[in-house]
C-alpha cells in the first residue's frame, strides 16, 4: 500500500501525457474519415466514417493511382539506402583505419560541411545537374548518396569503427587479408548496427525531403508521394479528406521500417555513443 498510490499516480500521468502527445495523430486518423464540415467539430471519430476518402484518394486520377507514386518513391529510396550504406562505410573505414596524408585536415573539412546550410549549395548543384540534363529525373536525388553521402553518417560510422580493436586488423593481415579484405571481412560485419542506423535515417530523410523532390522533379510520371499529395490542393479547391487519408498512408513505409529495425537502430545509436 505504501508504494501503490505513487505508482497509480505515475501511470495516470504517463497515460495522460501520452494521450496529449498522440492527440494530433488521433485527430489526423479521425479527420481522414470525415467530411469537411465534420472536421471543425470537437469530436475525434466521425459519426459515419467516409472510407471513400481512402479509395478515391488512392485512385487519384484515371492515369495515375497512388501505387504509381509509392513505386517511384520506393525505387528511389532503395538506391539511396544502398548508396548511403556503401559510401558511408567505405569513407568511414578510410578515415578510421587507413593512414594517409592530410587525413586530419580532410576529416576536419568533412565535419565542417555538416555546418553548411543546404541553401548555400542548392543553386550551384541545380546549375550543375541542369547542365548535364539530369533535371526531371531521379539522378540528382540518388547520385549524392553514391559520391560522398552524408557527412553525419560518415562521422557516425567512423566513431563506431574506432571502437573496434585494431588487433582484429592485425590478425587479418597475418592471415593475408588486403586492406579491402579487412574492410569487407572484418569491419563490415561488425558495424552492422551503425549501418542499420544509416539505412533508417537515409530512408526517412529522403522520403520526407519534399524540397529537393519539388526542385528536381516536374513530370507527374516521376512524382513521388510527397509531390502527389500537393496535387490535392489547387487554386479553387482542397480535397481535405483525400489529402489527409493519403498523407496518413504516406507515413506507413517509414513506420514499418523503423519498427522492423528498431532493435538494431537503438543498438547502433547506443554503442556509437559509448565507443565514441
Amino acid at each position: 500500500m505504501k508504494y501503490l498510490f505513487p505508482r497509480i499516480a505515475n501511470h495516470a500521468f504517463m497515460i495522460l501525457f501520452s494521450f496529449i502527445m498522440l492527440y494530433p495523430v488521433f485527430w489526423w486518423i479521425g479527420a481522414s474519415l470525415k467530411t469537411v464540415p465534420e472536421m471543425s467539430l470537437p469530436t475525434i471519430w466521425p459519426s459515419e466514417p467516409m472510407w471513400s476518402n481512402y479509395t478515391e484518394g488512392w485512385q487519384f486520377s484515371r492515369k495515375y493511382t497512388f501505387a504509381h507514386f509509392f513505386k517511384n518513391n520506393l525505387i528511389m529510396e532503395f538506391f539511396n539506402v544502398i548508396g548511403g550504406i556503401i559510401c558511408s562505410s567505405l569513407v568511414a573505414f578510410g578515415f578510421a583505419r587507413v593512414k594517409f596524408k592530410f587525413q586530419n585536415i580532410l576529416f576536419g573539412i568533412l565535419l565542417l560541411t555538416m555546418m553548411l546550410p543546404m541553401q548555400v549549395t542548392i543553386v550551384p548543384q541545380y546549375i550543375l545537374y541542369n547542365t548535364f540534363g539530369f533535371v526531371d529525373s531521379y539522378v540528382p536525388l540518388i547520385l549524392p548518396h553514391f559520391i560522398g553521402g552524408s557527412a553525419f553518417f560518415i562521422f557516425l560510422v567512423v566513431q563506431f569503427i574506432r571502437g573496434i580493436p585494431r588487433d582484429l586488423d592485425e590478425a587479418a593481415k597475418i592471415d593475408g587479408a588486403s586492406i579491402f579484405g579487412i574492410y569487407y571481412r572484418v569491419i563490415l560485419p561488425l558495424i552492422k548496427p551503425a549501418l542499420v542506423t544509416v539505412a533508417i535515417f537515409t530512408f526517412i530523410w529522403s522520403w520526407d525531403d519534399f524540397f529537393a523532390q519539388v526542385l528536381y522533379l516536374s513530370s507527374v510520371d516521376n512524382f513521388t508521394v510527397g509531390l502527389a499529395l500537393r496535387m490535392f490542393i489547387d487554386q479553387f479547391d482542397i480535397q481535405w479528406g483525400q489529402l489527409l487519408a493519403m498523407s496518413l498512408l504516406s507515413i506507413v513505409p517509414s513506420t514499418i521500417i523503423f519498427f522492423l529495425a528498431q532493435k538494431h537502430f537503438v543498438e547502433g545509436i547506443a554503442t556509437t555513443g559509448l565507443k565514441g
